[in-house]
């Protein structure tokens, strides 16, 4: 079966890096056109080229730099996205971070950033696009969680209650929408090999190899390797395809089979 996103115009939050850059290159190898929202203007036009040459004749990609962590820069995005593309026919609430401490130990700020980068920038973005998709008969969004929105961990505060509030909020959005052929739903990161994981092992590497590090933690999963970023692209493609035209407000573990809860 051949996932095509012709014609279709799609932004995508973190999409400089790992998964969002991975989501941005099948889209574009589809033939949607994107736009990748990111912080640094560097990084994005890096981010671009990558993906211009991954996807020969696939669809345009624009970048678009701006901080969704604020009101005022989901409005910039949304209207910068729009003066690119015309429109916006997919969201992929994909900007985040993995914040995890012991709950004493989470301050009123790290509350507050992780609230704003990861639900509210999904509130505000979904608010400026949902109603033009509804009118339009035809849309998606698809908000990046991780499996502790199911099955939140000890110390895994802030980020799994954000990411659980980002589940409820993908239902909410699901069931109010879906009636105008505007499907919500929400893909939940297990242990997928990513720019996040590229960063943790420079912190952390023992003399281990990048490769090494990732068998090690694939070791510890019910398939025995961790997930690539084109794996967890493929399905977040196939949602934002017409093939995924009966798909709404669910939760997909793409996981490996890491989470107790289904």
């Amino acid at each position: 079966m051949e996932v095509r996103m012709d014609g279709r115009k799609a932004v995508i939050t973190g999409g400089s890096l790992g998964l969002g850059r991975a989501i941005a290159t099948r889209f574009a190898e589809a033939g949607a056109d994107v736009a990748i929202v990111a912080r640094r203007e560097d990084v994005l036009a890096e981010a671009k080229a990558a993906i211009e040459a991954a996807a020969p004749g696939g669809g345009a990609v624009h970048a678009v730099a701006g901080d969704v962590s604020t009101a005022a820069g989901c409005q910039a995005v949304f209207d910068n996205a729009v003066a690119a593309m015309g429109q916006v026919d997919v969201l992929v609430n994909n900007a985040g971070s993995s914040l995890r401490k012991p709950f004493a130990d989470v301050s009123d700020d790290d509350w507050q950033g992780d609230l704003d980068l990861k639900l509210f920038a999904a509130i505000r973005l979904g608010r400026l696009t949902m109603p033009l998709m509804r009118e339009r008969k035809w849309g998606r969004i698809i908000n990046i969680l991780n499996t502790g929105a199911k099955a939140p961990p000890p110390e895994g505060a802030p980020t799994a209650v954000t990411r659980a509030a980002g589940l409820a909020l993908t239902k909410v959005m699901a069931g109010e929408a879906v009636k105008d052929n505007v499907l919500v739903n929400a893909l939940l990161v297990g242990r997928i090999e990513s720019d996040q994981w590229v960063r943790r092992h420079a912190a952390e590497n023992k003399g281990r190899s990048l490769e090494d590090y990732y068998a090690e933690m694939g070791q510890m999963l019910p398939m025995g390797r961790l997930g690539t970023a084109e794996e967890f692209a493929n399905a977040a493609c196939f949602l934002a395809s017409e093939q995924g035209s009966y798909i709404s407000g669910v939760g997909l573990n793409v996981d490996g089979g890491l989470c107790p809860v289904v």
